[in-house]
């Protein structure tokens, strides 16, 4: 059996190929060629919550594929877009929803939102990555783990931006053998006791960032030698995270404010 850290060596080494495999299943290259052929075409909120197919492809682009069904909840981060402390995408702990509002960014944009690099190749890059990682976790969750971490890693500025993500903590747990109890402690303790342990700064170098991916694979294979471990229990039903229980009030209490 391949070791969770060769896998993910096999895949990272040559990153633009493997992403290339996974541009070419018919399946992909189906949707991709849809989305592009339909994005520009899209002038507002509603053009784009009414096209099923587009706006599934953009939420799991932004590893919110799970968010799909919670229609009322993503045209409100859209709608209100991201200038500001106080929009609800800001307010969200989860960073995901500002990056969808800053791809579709409608309320600062208008009709020309889609016209930009970032809502047109921007999102066909990121639903590639997504999916070569769904691939690999499909086979071993480390793998997964491994490749979205690296993914992220430029992004992590703080130790709470670690905590927010529920994949990247996990990451870091075991790569520093953490019980997964920790996570249920005060999260600004969490935060007090990371910053001891990691320097952030290490995570914008690539012979670093290497160096802590290795040892969390290699951890990771001792503690899942049979990669038994379930990945949705930390990315949901199919891609980013699971879904926290104060995001499920805020989703329920705007089911009543669209569809």
């Amino acid at each position: 059996m391949t070791t969770t850290y060769t896998s993910y060596q096999q895949i990272s080494r040559d990153l633009p190929k493997s992403l290339d495999r996974v541009a070419q299943k018919p399946d992909v290259a189906r949707d991709t060629q849809y989305y592009l052929s339909k994005i520009g075409d899209i002038k507002s909120v509603d053009d784009f919550m009414a096209d099923t197919r587009l706006y599934n492809y953009a939420l799991k682009a932004h590893g919110l594929e799970d968010m799909s069904y919670a229609k009322a909840f993503i045209r409100k981060v859209l709608t209100e877009g991201v200038e500001g402390d106080e929009t609800f995408a800001n307010k969200l702990s989860d960073g995901r929803y500002a990056d969808l509002a800053t791809t579709f960014n409608f309320a600062a944009y208008g009709a020309a939102a889609t016209s930009f690099d970032a809502a047109q190749k921007g999102v066909v890059d990121k639903y590639m990555h997504q999916t070569l990682e769904e691939d690999a976790g499909s086979d071993n969750a480390g793998v997964r783990l491994a490749l979205y971490f690296d993914r992220n890693a430029s992004g992590i500025k703080s130790t709470m931006d670690l905590l927010a993500d529920d994949a990247l903590a996990q990451v870091v747990r075991v790569a520093l053998q953490l019980p997964d109890e920790i996570a249920f402690s005060n999260i600004d303790k969490q935060a007090a006791y990371l910053a001891k342990r990691i320097d952030i700064k290490d995570f914008q170098d690539p012979e670093k960032l290497g160096k802590f991916l290795e040892r969390f694979t290699a951890l990771w294979e001792v503690e899942n030698p049979s990669d038994n471990y379930d990945p949705l229990t930390v990315f949901g039903s199919s891609a980013g995270h699971g879904i926290s229980a104060d995001l499920l009030i805020s989703i329920n209490s705007l089911k009543r404010g669209g569809s």
